[in-house]
């Protein structure tokens, strides 16, 4: 099962030195042990929340594995780290999951309608979404049909501080919005 895991920097996560390709545990238990990782790419901003101080890996979830009901958690026993994503194409993903799973509720990681952005980004969901950022932070659009059961566009971008600056409201059409 292709799953998206978040790491402290050189592969490590609660102190565990993974490695590249296959790494094999004896149990999975979401609440106790095995290795973890998530379906939506977005919820693993809720464990490795700071983007400038984690790492994103695409990964193969097998053995055994067991769900959760908080979040899209996986915990499994054999853990295969496939490929590194940068933030913002790990919010990319993000986008695409709520695009393929647009009545699944909102990742907490995931603002409705406006967005400020902490920790490095800002995701926001909504028939008019708006964000705003400092230089560096990633701004992650989802602008919902009216009737709020599809995601119509997606969009993401960087506070660059040329064309999209800093502290300023942006839609997913990169207008600038004065007020909220």
């Amino acid at each position: 099962m292709i799953a998206y895991k978040g790491f402290l920097p050189g592969l490590i996560c609660r102190g565990y030195q993974f490695q590249m390709g296959l790494n094999v545990t004896e149990k999975a238990n979401c609440a106790q042990n095995g290795f973890h990782c998530a379906e939506n790419p977005l919820d693993c901003l809720n464990y490795y929340s700071d983007v400038n101080q984690a790492e994103y890996y695409i990964v193969d979830a097998g053995g055994d594995l067991d769900e959760d009901s908080i979040d899209s958690k996986i915990a499994c026993t054999e853990l295969n780290v496939l490929r590194k994503l940068e933030a913002d194409k790990l919010i990319l993903h993000g986008l695409a999951y709520m695009v393929d799973h647009p009545q699944l509720p909102l990742s907490s990681t995931v603002r409705q309608n406006y967005a400020e952005a902490h920790n490095g980004y800002a995701v926001v969901r909504g028939p008019d979404p708006i964000a705003r950022g400092k230089v560096g932070d990633i701004l992650a659009f989802a602008k919902e049909s009216p009737e709020g059961d599809e995601i119509e566009k997606i969009a993401i971008s960087r506070v660059d501080g040329k064309k999209i600056l800093p502290d300023t409201w942006y839609s997913v059409d990169w207008e600038v919005r004065l007020g909220r």
